[in-house]
């Protein structure tokens, strides 16, 4: 039951809209804060939640890191195409990266976009040297981020 939820598209109140766009800024928001932003009792928002957590809505409660405070200095997203053959290879590969933070398998020319934090290009190569026997590699360096992570709109359009 519980998976057929999740494949059937939730509707969300305004109130499930505005708990979430308060977890979003601060994850780590009370209960108690929580219920005082929505007006609402403490039980009513735990409630809300554990069924947001059910259905598949919310995921995680986590944290976000700035990669530079932490000495990566260098952000870069890789476009990676298995050679023939080479899929379960790469895929364990990518795995196996620390670096690779992100990685989507896509549609189009490429078969992956991997997004990877390095402290120096020194690192970016050999990541690539080892991906290399296995794919071919297109890199494209991060300059900024102009539109950071973010909820997809909630309200119906």
């Amino acid at each position: 039951m519980k998976e057929c939820l999740r494949i059937q598209k939730l509707l969300l109140d305004d109130v499930d809209e505005r708990l979430l766009d308060i977890l979003h800024r601060d994850a780590r928001t009370s209960i108690a804060d929580l219920a005082r932003a929505l007006n609402m009792s403490a039980p009513s928002v735990s409630e809300r939640l554990k069924r947001l957590k059910e259905s598949g809505v919310i995921q995680d409660f986590t944290i976000a890191v700035d990669p530079k405070m932490l000495g990566y200095a260098l952000s870069f997203y890789i476009r990676i195409r298995p050679l023939p053959g080479q899929l379960a290879k790469v895929v364990a590969m990518i795995q196996a990266i620390a670096a690779i933070v992100e990685c989507d398998r896509v549609t189009g020319d490429d078969c992956f976009i991997a997004k990877v934090h390095v402290r120096s290009t020194d690192e970016l190569e050999h990541m690539i040297d080892q991906l290399m026997p296995y794919a071919q590699t297109n890199t494209s360096l991060i300059q900024s981020s102009p539109v950071q992570r973010r909820l997809p709109p909630l309200a119906e359009s």
